[in-house]
């Protein structure tokens, strides 16, 4: 039965426990065969392995539309949330400030895919119609349970819109993503960049390889002691980065299962021995560079398997664009541009919605002129 068929009143919005109690096939129709961090394998993979679920301060609360047979006609991964770890779009001033009022932030309501500042949809739907009752459904769980707020990061820009519909507040910020403008090899793109810049790639490039033996693994060629070896290179990023890393080793060993065909792992060898890594995941529209680590460094190493490699691959299998990931001004020398991300946010007191509303307003000025100032920046050449 399409939504359309059903009178609303037979539609049912309710809240599970697990995205792994829903069909796989149903929950990936509404969206997750097109973007791999929406994936009935991908979640359950964060569920199965324990890198969320208690303990971790991630406890997955997906919210469901079913018609009266039971089938999945909508859904939303979401976490209730204690802290702010692992979310990428920073709200951490927007708890003080909750908090000096006398007022409790968390728990809070995550609609996201934990750990993964990759954009993608936030509303897997058989209908449009069907998000505002999605959303709706959403602050309705808040409310009910005494949550602070709900979250949506990194939606896909096609979904803005519902989320504004819905009178959610719309915050913005930038990322690096390289756009394939039909480039037929990586040589044919640096001759878009100015020629300074392109020498300097080059050189990158050649002083990355000069050592090193660099492989691609995919599907059933990811063997566990490739696992082990990323698992290594991942502990020590983590580590570095954000404290304690946030996916347990069993969760690699459940993409490589569930996912292997969407991931693309290269490894740096000296030698016979693995020194460094970059896991990537194959979405329709993106190559999502997502996980990096070494145990020796090799100058330019990083550039090299994580935004170099990145480019050689979107290439090869004809994908519009890189994300690479959160943050990093350094992609901007190397032909990744700054593009906006978006996030959505509901918040249950009216006087606190008023004045972050005021804040995005500025902040989102303030984000537009960054964007407008790092594209003067970027290395192509000023007539394009």
């Amino acid at each position: 039965m399409n939504p359309e068929e059903a009178p609303k009143s037979e539609l049912t919005v309710k809240l599970a426990p697990r995205v792994g109690q829903f069909d796989c096939d149903q929950w990936n129709t509404l969206g997750g065969n097109r973007n791999p961090f929406v994936s009935h394998e991908f979640l359950t993979a964060l569920e199965d392995s324990g890198s969320v679920g208690p303990g971790t301060g991630w406890d997955s609360v997906p919210i469901v539309i079913t018609d009266p047979q039971e089938k999945l006609l909508a859904a939303m991964p979401s976490y209730a949330k204690g802290h702010s770890q692992g979310e990428y779009v920073f709200d951490h001033s927007w708890a003080d400030a909750l908090q000096r009022a006398g007022r409790n932030y968390y728990p809070k309501l995550q609609i996201a895919a934990p750990f993964t500042p990759a954009n993608g949809p936030r509303l897997l739907l058989s209908d449009p119609s069907l998000a505002l009752h999605l959303l709706k459904g959403a602050e309705l769980v808040c409310e009910q349970n005494g949550l602070s707020s709900a979250h949506a990061t990194f939606i896909e820009p096609r979904q803005v819109s519902l989320f504004e519909q819905a009178d959610w507040l719309i915050r913005s910020d930038i990322q690096f993503h390289w756009l394939n403008r039909d480039y037929s090899s990586f040589d044919a793109f640096l001759t878009e960049l100015a020629s300074r810049k392109r020498k300097n790639l080059r050189k990158e490039r050649a002083a990355a390889q000069r050592d090193v033996r660099i492989v691609h693994l995919s599907g059933d060629d990811i063997k566990p002691e490739h696992w082990d070896a990323f698992w290594i290179f991942y502990q020590d990023t983590g580590a570095r980065k954000w404290g304690t890393p946030y996916l347990t080793r069993e969760a690699f060993t459940l993409f490589g299962e569930r996912m292997g065909d969407q991931l693309i792992l290269i490894l740096a060898y000296e030698d016979d021995q693995p020194i460094a890594g970059a896991l990537n995941f194959i979405g329709s529209e993106a190559l999502y560079g997502r996980y990096w680590g070494c145990t020796r460094d090799v100058r330019f190493l990083h550039f090299e398997l994580c935004y170099y490699q990145a480019i050689d691959l979107a290439i090869e299998l004809g994908l519009p664009r890189v994300e690479a990931g959160a943050q990093g001004g350094h992609k901007l020398a190397r032909g990744y541009e700054p593009v906006q991300t978006h996030s959505a946010h509901w918040l249950a007191d009216s006087g606190f919605r008023a004045a972050v509303a005021d804040f995005l307003e500025r902040e989102r000025e303030g984000v537009a002129t960054d964007q407008l100032f790092l594209g003067e920046r970027t290395p192509f050449k000023k007539e394009n």
